[in-house]
């Protein structure tokens, strides 16, 4: 299956009022090239899971000062003020979320599962409008699985089958959403033959990835 495809062409396949996922962790393994590509598009009204939204000029953080999301669901906001006062001033919803419960909410939405039982938020602000479950005398809120139309990750090297290797701390949060959306775009900032991988390397299997973009690409 032949799964390399333009810039071009991946930009084009987020749409408006689309849910997404980005990988990375304060902009480190966030899809550089393909955001500043969907700032110069200008898509718009959508919906963004991510651990975090980086820094105003880093990353998914542009596309947060371009005003491009509706909604945020992420672990914590604080290095980017911009995405606070779209929060504050209710021009973008924000949802903060446990960052090990978003991670498990994310694997619940790969692996199929219905939810997480976790007592992370139990007697917070966080357990407001959740059902709670009690087993053996602890309450644990029910945390729904999370899933996206399209997860935009980033990956060191992939082959033409679309296994990956990811480099250091750039695999944070980017291995769980290439489980949990329905089309996963991985900028790879370079594309080998099959075979040429270590499968001892490989964190994602390409069975998860279905389109790739050569991001080191001039």
């Amino acid at each position: 299956m032949h799964k390399q495809i333009t810039m071009e062409q991946a930009v084009d396949m987020v749409k408006d009022g689309m849910t997404i996922m980005v990988g990375g962790f304060l902009g480190c393994g966030n899809p550089h090239r393909i955001i500043d590509k969907l700032v110069e598009k200008g898509v718009k009204d959508l919906t963004l899971i991510c651990n975090d939204t980086s820094f105003p000029e880093f990353g998914v953080g542009k596309m947060v000062v371009n005003k491009q999301f509706k909604k945020i669901m992420a672990s914590h906001v604080g290095t980017n003020p911009e995405t606070g006062r779209q929060m504050n001033e209710k021009e973008t919803e924000v949802i903060l979320i446990p960052q090990g419960t978003l991670a498990e909410q994310v694997r619940a939405g790969g692996a199929g599962l219905g939810g997480i039982l976790t007592p992370t938020g139990v007697g917070t602000v966080v357990e407001e409008g959740k059902q709670k479950i009690e087993l053996d005398g602890i309450e644990y809120l029910l945390e729904r699985p999370l899933k996206a139309d399209i997860a935009i990750i980033a990956a060191q090297t992939a082959d033409k089958f679309g296994n990956l290797v990811y480099f250091g701390a750039t695999r944070n949060f980017n291995h769980l959403m290439a489980t949990a959306a329905e089309i996963v775009i991985a900028e790879v900032e370079e594309i080998v033959e099959v075979g040429e991988l270590d499968p001892n390397h490989v964190v994602t299997p390409g069975i998860f990835v279905t389109h790739l973009v050569n991001g080191g690409a001039n």
